[in-house]
Parts: structure tokens; C-alpha cells; sequence
């Protein structure tokens, strides 16, 4: 098993717009730094590499971000732990604080490449239901087998 992830951030201005060049400018940069770290599996990519202009939501100022994990250890060290952290520092700059969850973690079988689909309904139940081994973040310790013995309400 697998450690997905899917989060959201709902942006300033469009992608375009001279608010969002500095993020713009970061995007490779830190894409290639996930590519590179330990533990990454796979990431979404659309045009320009990256998956911005992507649309998930019926809000377009909504950006999606998804990654495949060797688990949640590998994903928390490039987040917290490499030059990801300082972009992360900076998210106020470009993006509007949401009023619910926007991430959400689930534990996929080895090679899955998860939709978009599959993501937004992960991050659903999560806003939902809490934190469970169905949909989780980093606060929550949730095993690849407590998913799998878990049922979904």
C-alpha cells in the first residue's frame, strides 16, 4: 500500500494575473524537488506539468494538488522539511484561508494512480465524517490496515 494525497487551495487571482507570478515561478522548482525526494511515487500533471490548469471544482479559482507516497513519514518530510516549507509559508500571498478541510490522505494499493474524482470524494468524506482511515491528514496515525478494515459510513 500507498499513501495518497489531495489538496486544494483557492486562489487569489487567475493563474495569470501578476498576484500569482511569484507561486508560478516556484511551481518546477518545487515539483522537481518532489520528484527527487525520498518516497515519491507520482504526482498529477496536466499542461505545463504541473496541474493547474486542471479543473476539478466548479469554482476555476480552485487548484488541485496530487501526489502518490511511500507513506505518510516520506510525505510529511517534504512538506515540512525541504524547501516546500518556505512556499508553504508564503501560502497567504496567493490563496484564500478555506472554511473547511482542503487536504486529505488515503492509502491506495501499490502502482494506483488516483483520480481526481477519486481525490475530491476522499477530501468530501473527510469535511464530512472527520478524520477516519478512509480520508485523514497528518494529525491522525491511521495504518494501511486500519483502511482496509475500515467501513465506510
Amino acid at each position: 500500500m500507498q499513501l495518497a494525497q489531495i489538496n486544494i487551495a483557492e486562489m487569489l487571482a487567475p493563474i495569470d494575473d501578476p498576484i500569482m507570478k511569484d507561486f508560478v515561478n516556484n511551481l518546477d522548482r518545487i515539483n522537481q524537488l518532489a520528484e527527487e525526494s525520498n518516497g515519491f511515487m507520482w504526482r498529477l500533471t496536466g499542461e505545463d506539468d504541473n496541474a493547474t490548469a486542471i479543473t476539478v471544482f466548479d469554482n476555476v479559482f480552485l487548484i488541485i494538488n496530487m501526489s502518490v507516497w511511500e507513506n505518510t513519514e516520506t510525505l510529511y518530510d517534504f512538506v515540512y522539511k525541504t524547501a516546500h516549507r518556505e512556499i508553504l509559508q508564503r501560502k497567504k500571498e496567493w490563496f484564500h484561508k478555506l472554511p473547511r478541510m482542503h487536504m486529505a490522505f488515503w492509502y491506495i494499493e501499490s502502482g494506483h494512480h488516483p483520480t481526481p474524482e477519486e481525490a475530491k470524494e476522499r477530501l468530501y468524506y473527510l469535511q464530512e465524517h472527520g478524520e477516519t482511515p478512509y480520508a485523514f491528514t497528518f494529525k491522525s496515525k491511521f495504518t494501511a490496515e486500519d483502511s482496509l478494515q475500515y467501513k465506510k459510513v
